[in-house]
């Protein structure tokens, strides 16, 4: 009698265990195996057209991946900044972080016109935006991972939550701290994120104020950056610096090595190593590009688990620019 109640409790305890773990799974329900019957040449598909881009403008790999994190910062990584301007919404692509700014579009077009060449219908904008970005990074020397994909496509943008969620260059380390925590990621996180500024190019306008106001910059440096991006608010607004001096088309961790030099282009990048709580983590990744590296690629992951449309959620684009 014993024995037949402990194996009631137990075959109880074990259904109530299974049906817990198919909840988490369904609420996950991203998986990097996601289109391997629905698509199977997808990876390599993406690949290759993202390839092609970075071989004519090796800058593109750095712009595919900050349309990813500006995608995922608004309303989640739903694939909402690649929409165009609608008579029912005004989309992300003008909003105060993007005007001017975010770029790549025509290559997300060109992958995502591949892609239907190989699997119509099947594979989501957002998804393609996803892989692209770990492809950039990849491609440029940087590590690898395993996409989680299953993401589904918004039918609308969001000008104000774009102009509101995205971290500016003049942030100071509380607010990053706040605003990657408030789309659940972590301070170590956002330290080891913003190590995408290893590669890339920043617009004046984005760092005038740090190279003719600041202190905590290296005199020669500023001097440097001065010469291509006048004093003046108006004049050489769009002229370029490469974000990491040394190396702007390699990913690696010398970034973290121009903020121990004061030498962070963007006011917001030398805010990580300027005498407060994340100074260790600079010195860390500076010393120990293996554990930036698994550290950048967590975060990847968890910046791309955020608020994804799943589902019925959502819909499949036709095409990237608008909704169906």
């Amino acid at each position: 009698m014993a024995f037949s109640s402990f194996l009631k409790a137990n075959v109880v305890t074990l259904a109530f265990l299974i049906i817990v773990l198919f909840m988490g799974g369904t609420n996950a329900q991203l998986s990097t195996n996601f289109y391997s019957k629905s698509c199977p040449r997808l990876f390599a598909t993406v690949k290759s057209t993202v390839q092609s881009a970075i071989q004519k403008e090796a800058r593109m790999g750095a712009s595919l991946l900050r349309l990813f994190f500006h995608d995922c910062f608004v309303n989640g990584c739903d694939g909402s900044i690649l929409l165009d301007d609608t008579s029912s919404f005004t989309g992300e692509k003008n909003a105060v972080p993007n005007r001017n700014s975010a770029r790549g579009f025509d290559v997300v077009d060109n992958i995502k016109s591949a892609v239907e060449n190989v699997c119509s219908g099947v594979v989501s904008c957002a998804d393609i935006l996803a892989i692209a970005a770990r492809d950039s990074v990849e491609i440029l020397g940087g590590p690898t991972w395993n996409v989680k994909l299953g993401r589904r496509d918004s039918r609308t943008a969001s000008q104000s939550a774009a102009n509101n969620n995205i971290p500016p260059p003049t942030f100071n380390l509380s607010q990053l701290i706040n605003s990657f925590n408030s789309v659940g990621l972590s301070t170590r996180d956002m330290v080891a994120l913003s190590g995408s500024h290893t590669i890339g190019q920043a617009r004046c306008t984005s760092f005038r104020a740090r190279i003719y106001n600041e202190t905590t910059i290296d005199a020669s440096f500023a001097q440097t950056r001065r010469s291509n991006c006048p004093r003046t608010a108006g004049s050489g607004d769009n002229n370029l610096a490469p974000l990491d001096l040394q190396t702007p088309t390699s990913f690696e961790s010398n970034y973290y090595k121009n903020l121990i030099n004061r030498k962070g282009l963007l006011h917001s990048d030398q805010q990580l190593f300027n005498g407060g709580s994340t100074d260790w983590i600079v010195r860390t990744y500076s010393n120990d590009e293996k554990t930036f590296n698994c550290d950048f690629v967590a975060g990847m992951i968890k910046m791309g688990d955020i608020s994804p449309l799943t589902g019925s959620n959502g819909e499949i684009r036709k095409n990237c620019r608008r909704a169906n």
